[in-house]
């Protein structure tokens, strides 16, 4: 009997905790949902620029899934403008390619692709040679260099929200939080001394992860070490803000952690390790609301492909207004605790 009075009491707790009880039925069937839409996207063939090519090559390249769009001239600059694959020049039967390879993956699918071509054309089965040249990396590029920047910023976002939010719960369960409001001291100045003292340790925390990841793991680094560590210390900014944010609608250290798949799972799919061209519009304008797919694609630019600050200002505004909107959410919140 005893023991069925637990169980009850167990059970009777369970069910009074609504935000358990989400968690336990609700972030299962919505991390579900995204990864069916992510795995059953549409594949997209690769766009490739063909510069002296005949209907009989345009035709065969479609035969093997490639999107072949003919010009009367291009570079290397037109395949980064027009968002291609890569270019293929054929000058006196000799082919020259230039691929992209911004995902190695796709960019060596695209060589077998068009060596197959080659060999048909040329009325050999033997593998054809081709002179192939690379914007961004190399032919032993692996994928993990192209994943590897996006991991970099996805750690550092995870652990300074995980921190920053349990922190500052600890703060408010142990009661510190509320002598505070008891003195006059403002709202905002409440926010603004716990991102900073937060934040100090955010910075060397993100510090350490970029220069073990370059200097250790010897992850791809071809643009320059601080404008990394800028893209990543505003994105731990953005983690704290919203941990902070969060920590605030939790009454425990476990209620803190419930928010992971709610909010930092589904950022994961969005972040460019899974391809979101070939996915339905409405997931990939979802993309824009998540500050992961930002930071991903700035660190991806700097570190891979070698651009500068200037080249992802786009992405670091965004990222700023993201941190910019949730500190203003913050002071807003502790309304909750006491009016001004």
């Amino acid at each position: 009997m005893r023991t069925l009075a637990l169980i009850k009491r167990i059970m009777l707790q369970l069910l009074r905790d609504k935000r358990t009880m989400a968690l336990l039925f609700f972030a299962p069937l919505l991390v579900l949902t995204l990864m069916y839409f992510f795995f059953n996207g549409d594949s997209q063939n690769p766009k490739l620029a063909v510069v002296g090519g005949n209907e009989s090559l345009i035709a065969a390249m479609e035969e093997v899934s490639i999107e072949a769009i003919s010009y009367d001239t291009a570079d290397n600059q037109t395949i980064i403008t027009d968002e291609l694959a890569g270019l293929l020049k054929i000058t006196e039967g000799h082919f020259q390619v230039v691929l992209e390879n911004n995902d190695p993956t796709t960019s060596r699918t695209l060589l077998m692709r068009i060596t197959q071509v080659a060999s048909m054309q040329a009325g050999n089965s033997a593998p054809t040679r081709i002179a192939t040249e690379y914007i961004y990396g190399n032919a032993e590029t692996a994928f993990f260099d192209v994943l590897g920047p996006i991991l970099v910023g996805f750690f550092v976002f995870f652990f300074v929200f995980l921190i920053s939010g349990i922190g500052l719960l600890k703060e408010r369960v142990s009661g510190t939080l509320e002598r505070l409001l008891a003195t006059p001291i403002r709202r905002w100045e409440i926010v603004l001394a716990y991102l900073t003292g937060f934040g100090v340790f955010a910075v060397i925390q993100t510090i350490i992860v970029v220069f073990y990841s370059i200097q250790v793991l010897d992850m791809v680094m071809v643009g320059q070490v601080w404008h990394v560590i800028v893209v990543n210390l505003l994105l731990a900014l953005v983690a704290l803000t919203l941990g902070i944010l969060l920590s605030t609608f939790a009454s425990s250290e476990f209620q803190m952690v419930q928010f992971i798949p709610i909010v930092v799972i589904p950022q994961i799919f969005f972040a460019g390790i899974i391809p979101l061209e070939g996915m339905a519009d409405w997931l990939q304008n979802l993309s824009h609301i998540m500050p992961l797919y930002y930071a991903a694609d700035a660190l991806k630019a700097i570190m891979y492909r070698g651009e500068g600050l200037a080249d992802v200002s786009s992405t670091l505004l965004a990222l700023a207004v993201f941190a910019v909107v949730f500190i203003f959410l913050n002071i807003f919140a502790l309304k909750r605790y006491r009016k001004l």
